[in-house]
């Protein structure tokens, strides 16, 4: 809600204040610009209620924003806030009271000491070995087979191949560099044989194709547009969504699910979750077991094998 007005000069420079904060985790864009403008709300709520001051926020306070925000209505369409909606609010106020602490700023996080009920996901798709397999069917040029290989192969983040620049490849060495992932996090993934060919192959020729009309700093762009400029991610959606509509994959399939998918087949070939773990770029083992969804067999399967990376 960036149009709601806060007068409060403390607010207004907190609210700068933890938009710089996130940048510098290396959050993407679009969680700089929404956690803020959830943190904008509630400050908006809070000048209302008459409260001027960070340190005069208590745990009821937030519990009555919570309450707030479950009457009211949704700006854009008929009824209120969705769930997830609410829950991004809360992970904001989360975030920026963790901030706080971190900064000395208030002694006593007054949302350390409040529980909200979690947020149930739908569970995510996973594609099966055969709709990978016609996915990479339906690939009418290489840089079909590199979208495919950069985001199930590798198993990257759309931030991640949105970023990700010639030097970050080592054709040789098989490996592909992510220098910048969420959280400022740096790893290194291995590249399998199949991989490395589409990538190795596109760059040699097919990206050749555009490379007159390169400007600016897309020279070091691995993956580019038709344009000639860096692919962004509405032309790896737009893309993606044409290769599924080609291999004849119902319901809504996007390109998380082939991040999701790698984790899962790799899980159920028998590597440690561990290594998922680091394939992925989670901080926290509990992200990858939340990630993944495999059978009770697979499950039984990976606390007992330490394989290698399987081919994929």
């Amino acid at each position: 809600m960036k149009h709601l007005p806060v007068h409060n000069k403390q607010y207004r420079a907190l609210i700068r204040e933890f938009s710089l904060y996130l940048e510098r985790l290396g959050y993407n864009s679009n969680i700089c610009s929404a956690l803020p403008s959830c943190l904008q709300e509630f400050f908006y709520w809070l000048e209302k209620m008459r409260v001027t001051q960070v340190t005069q926020i208590t745990p009821q306070l937030i519990r009555s924003h919570y309450d707030y925000l479950s009457q009211r209505p949704n700006q854009n369409r008929s009824g209120g806030l969705s769930s997830s909606h609410i829950t991004h609010h809360l992970y904001a106020l989360k975030t920026f009271f963790n901030y706080q602490q971190e900064t000395g700023r208030i002694e006593i996080n007054p949302f350390s000491v409040l529980y909200f009920p979690r947020m149930e996901y739908p569970p995510r798709r996973v594609l099966s070995v055969d709709e990978i397999t016609a996915l990479y069917k339906a690939c009418e040029n290489m840089r079909d087979q590199v979208i495919l290989g950069l985001f199930y192969g590798c198993g990257l983040r759309r931030s991640e191949a949105i970023r990700l620049n010639i030097m970050d490849i080592n054709f040789k060495g098989q490996l592909l560099y992510v220098r910048c992932g969420k959280g400022k996090r740096r790893r290194v993934i291995p590249m399998t044989d199949k991989v490395t060919a589409y990538l190795r192959h596109y760059y040699l020729y097919e990206r050749n194709l555009n490379i007159r009309r390169i400007t600016g700093d897309n020279h070091q762009a691995f993956v580019l547009n038709n344009h000639g400029g860096r692919m962004l991610g509405c032309g790896y959606w737009k893309r993606f969504r044409y290769l599924t509509g080609q291999a004849g994959l119902s319901g809504r399939v996007s390109l998380h699910n082939l991040r999701h998918s790698i984790a899962t087949h790799l899980l159920e070939n028998g590597l440690s979750i561990e290594q998922v773990r680091d394939f992925l770029g989670h901080r926290h083992l509990e992200s990858t077991q939340i990630y993944t969804r495999v059978s009770s067999l697979a499950l039984s399967r990976i606390h007992e094998s330490k394989a290698s990376l399987p081919v994929t």
